[in-house]
């Protein structure tokens, strides 16, 4: 009886911490488990998406905050020594706070993605706008623990400041496509989603900006990765700039016995045709062609369509030549094969 009733104060001093750990954490789940629930069906119903950002960003944190609440009061409720509990304590609250500027993090960069889409003077919303928010709210998140455990961080910024120099020096090529990738952003040229070509050939849409590289998905299905600071000094076409719509335009040749005011009318009508059936087509917009000159074998025209981006052209151009070949068959306006004359007299007089 003696050796139960000293165990039992000892079993006692170790279970109950653990067991407001326990009741901690499932107390924690289970407001989680309420809140989300109610809050969840709250945020569906609401056109704003800064509720469902805050919390996508929050769910996975909360546990993880439960867990360290129930450490928090079961040290409390502890017997160890007094230095073990204190530094116990300033870990938990270094944890909590570092967590904290976690979700802070997530919640601006996800802040800026949404609202990058919506608003058209905002910054965009590329990997480096958004990495560049993580690391100014992390840095700032750092530096108020510092603070809070009594850490001085003038010295900090003082050698963060002579160490950036030296860091600035070594990392040239590096600053010098990150800062290139700053004014490509802010200069608003190229944005996310253009349809570009680089002088050197390559073209398709900008899929993202990060700290070093602008990437470019081409319609073959390839990236191309361009250095930012080369990007910033390139000469580029973009095709969505000033606005999506782009003129299609397809070289042509007739007989030089055809009517040319029929030959006219017929290409025209098919043209609108095309423009209404596609989905790329501008159904608004009149076509019209204009012809350009004596060929060899033809008289030759150009017809002038629109699209409504870039890459639509290759199907009103694929729709247009199936009907208008169709069309001048049934018109029997004669498309002409090339045609090379040779001079026989000039030939026997060599």
């Amino acid at each position: 009886m003696e050796k139960i009733a000293n165990v039992l104060p000892q079993l006692l001093k170790t279970t109950i911490p653990i067991i407001v750990f326990i009741v901690v954490l499932l107390a924690g789940y289970i407001i989680r488990k309420i809140i989300f629930i109610k809050v969840t069906k709250w945020a569906q119903k609401t056109k704003s998406q800064v509720d469902d950002i805050i919390l996508d960003s929050i769910k996975a944190p909360f546990i993880i905050w439960s867990i360290m609440f129930g450490m928090y009061f079961a040290l409390a409720v502890s017997n160890l020594p007094q230095n073990v509990t204190n530094i116990s304590g300033k870990v938990l609250l270094v944890l909590g706070m570092f967590s904290v500027t976690l979700v802070l993090a997530n919640i601006a960069a996800g802040l800026i993605q949404a609202y990058s889409r919506k608003i058209e003077g905002v910054v965009p919303g590329t990997s480096l706008t958004k990495n560049i928010c993580r690391i100014i709210v992390l840095a700032i998140g750092i530096l108020v623990i510092l603070n809070t455990l009594g850490v001085s961080i003038t010295p900090i910024l003082a050698t963060l400041g002579v160490g950036g120099l030296a860091v600035a020096l070594a990392l040239q090529d590096t600053l010098s496509n990150l800062f290139s990738g700053f004014h490509v952003l802010m200069a608003r040229q190229v944005k996310i989603g253009d349809y570009v070509k680089l002088e050197t050939g390559e073209e398709g849409h900008v899929t993202d900006i990060n700290w070093r590289t602008t990437k470019i998905k081409m319609l073959a299905n390839n990236v191309v990765l361009v250095p930012n600071a080369k990007l910033a000094q390139a000469i580029i076409v973009n095709y969505y700039l000033p606005e999506k719509e782009i003129s299609v335009t397809i070289n042509l040749g007739v007989h030089y016995k055809s009517d040319l005011k029929k030959v006219e009318r017929i290409t025209c009508e098919v043209a609108k045709e095309v423009m209404k059936e596609p989905d790329g087509g501008v159904p608004e917009f009149e076509p019209f062609i204009r012809y350009s000159g004596f060929g060899d074998s033809s008289i030759n025209f150009t017809v002038i369509l629109r699209a409504k981006e870039f890459v639509d052209q290759y199907l009103i151009k694929h729709e247009f030549i199936k009907k208008l070949h169709e069309r001048y068959n049934a018109e029997n306006i004669i498309i002409p094969y090339p045609v090379r004359a040779v001079n026989y007299e000039q030939e026997d007089k060599k």
